[in-house]
């Protein structure tokens, strides 16, 4: 299934990695890019390569074709809405109850130095967090707006260092602040802001680029080992290619914007393609055993766990290791209580071996 990860998808480098070439971008000194030709059949793209896919303009990072959004000009103007909107991104992807305004600053860090529960210091952590991010984000758009009323900020004026210190602070404490999933935080999401701060624009769409390509590979990591975990099971037969069919729909979401005029026909097919994979019923016999309905009982929990989970990801299009590990280990404990001994005894009486792509 990783070979066939979105439309802009083509073929993987056996040389590509995170390096230091990853994070540039081909573009001209406009920001856009320059004339590409389409990519050929046989070529080994370099991370940041930019070519025409399918007709479509993408960029290459760690095995996959991403469609690409040229970065807008650098300016303080840019930064801000840029800031502005991965801060309205983040809290949508976090636990309630941490966007704090950023004028009561003081009160969530006393409250945070006050409190010796550790349960609740987390808590209270995660909103010094939140209104550290937002009391950055309220300097900041001052900033511009003296920039445009033709006051000359430098890089090193005192607000904007207190701008990247209150940045810092947060991401600092992102560790605290938990996914609105309730299984893990993403750190990922917390160092983007502070990244827009001190990044050229377009250095950091180029880690975007290479984040949504690790997010990508995590869902065909994903989806792969559901399939292989129902492969041979009487009770969710030919599931494979609606997980597939799932698996495309999520990483071309992934890389589409809200901006995008596609996403009116991404995103439909995305919430169809995961309704109809969380919604299936496993087929049971009239008069079913014991075992066959906690397999039953086990399999819906195991196919419901591994679609929120990669919905989350698609929705924060950035990896989610802890969450994946645990998923990876659940779909091997269902194939091993369940499948894998009826499935040998089997193969034992027929003389066939285990299901393929399947490694217990």
């Amino acid at each position: 299934m990783h070979g066939r990860a979105s439309p802009c998808r083509s073929f993987k480098s056996p040389h590509s990695t995170a390096r230091a070439h990853a994070m540039q971008m081909t573009t001209d000194n406009s920001g856009s890019p320059p004339d590409q030709p389409a990519a050929r059949e046989g070529d080994t793209p370099e991370n940041g390569q930019i070519a025409l896919i399918g007709g479509r303009e993408c960029v290459y990072y760690e095995g996959y074709w991403i469609k690409y959004y040229p970065p807008p000009p650098e300016s303080l103007a840019a930064k801000k809405a840029l800031i502005e909107a991965l801060t309205i991104r983040l809290f949508n992807h976090v636990e309630h109850g941490i966007n704090i305004p950023g004028i009561r600053l003081g009160e969530a860090r006393a409250a945070y130095e006050a409190e010796t529960d550790p349960a609740r210091k987390r808590v209270n952590g995660a909103m010094l967090a939140g209104a550290l991010f937002n009391r950055a984000t309220a300097i900041f758009k001052k900033l511009v707006e003296l920039q445009a009323d033709g006051v000359h900020i430098e890089p090193d004026d005192a607000l904007m260092t207190e701008c990247g210190q209150y940045l810092l602070e947060a991401l600092d404490l992102g560790k605290l602040v938990r996914h609105r999933g309730g299984d893990e935080g993403i750190d990922e999401l917390w160092g983007e802001p502070f990244k827009a701060f001190t990044q050229p624009i377009a250095e950091f769409y180029a880690s975007r680029y290479l984040k949504i390509a690790l997010t990508m590979h995590d869902i065909d990591r994903l989806a792969t080992t559901l399939s292989a975990t129902f492969a041979g099971s009487t009770q969710m037969p030919n599931i494979e290619p609606m997980i597939a069919e799932f698996a495309e729909a999520a990483k071309r979401k992934c890389e589409i914007l809200r901006t995008d005029p596609a996403i009116f026909s991404v995103w439909p097919a995305f919430v169809v393609a995961r309704d109809r994979l969380r919604t299936i019923q496993p087929r049971l016999p009239p008069a079913p055993s014991l075992a066959e309905i906690h397999e039953a009982q086990e399999g819906s929990r195991i196919l419901k766990a591994g679609t929120a989970l990669i919905t989350y990801i698609v929705r924060a299009r950035v990896p989610m290791p802890k969450s994946a590990r645990e998923m990876l280990d659940k779909c091997d404990q269902f194939r091993r209580t369940y499948l894998d001994p009826r499935l040998d005894g089997r193969a034992q009486k027929t003389g066939l071996g285990p299901p393929t792509g399947w490694r217990p």
